[in-house]
């Protein structure tokens, strides 16, 4: 069994061939150890990529990890990419969202009795930006799809998972098209 640094590299090697988050699954399962073991070994690592002053830092998103930029480096990272068009959500797809985050999985006809309109652009825009998916059936009458939020959803708002959204009272005084929020 190869020592804790050693045990690090191969895990940096995994995470940075594998591009996107790679479930602790997979993990554990090349490197023959337990969850436990494993989660240890990702938590130290996370701290070492926090203290330092490197460029990318290790995020978990759900029960996967990914290395990602560090925010402050965005300015410099984002001028060798070519911009591409605006992906700005409307504030009706941001409710849409909002409505599926804190309440997944629902349904298309749940989003709609709360917003009081229709939600079936909204939804379409969010398919279409893997912010959210289907999430199978209902099990009532019609059977109708469910729908919940993605590791997309999870990567573009730097959340690890769902319990770290903020309470639902605290949003009463947001203004989604407030670039301070």
């Amino acid at each position: 069994m190869p020592d804790q640094n050693m045990t690090e590299g191969i895990i940096e090697a995994m995470l940075f061939t594998h591009g996107d988050a790679l479930p602790i699954s997979k993990i554990c399962e090349a490197l023959d150890m337990d969850k436990s073991a494993v989660t240890d070994i990702l938590n130290s690592m996370s701290e070492k990529y926090n203290r330092a002053d490197r460029g990318i830092q290790l995020r978990r998103i759900n029960d996967s990890y990914q290395f990602c930029t560090k925010q402050e480096y965005n300015p410099y990272v984002s001028k060798i990419y070519i911009k591409h068009s605006s992906q700005v959500l409307s504030n009706a797809a941001f409710e849409t969202l909002a409505i599926i985050a804190y309440n997944e999985p629902v349904t298309r006809a749940f989003i709609e009795q709360i917003r009081g309109v229709s939600s079936d652009s909204s939804v379409t825009k969010l398919l279409e930006r893997n912010l959210i998916r289907e999430a199978g059936k209902m099990d009532a009458p019609g059977r109708p799809l469910l729908y919940e939020t993605t590791e997309e959803f999870l990567r573009c708002f730097g959340l690890s998972d769902l319990s770290e959204l903020p309470p639902v009272d605290t949003l009463h005084n947001v203004d989604v098209g407030n670039d301070s929020v």
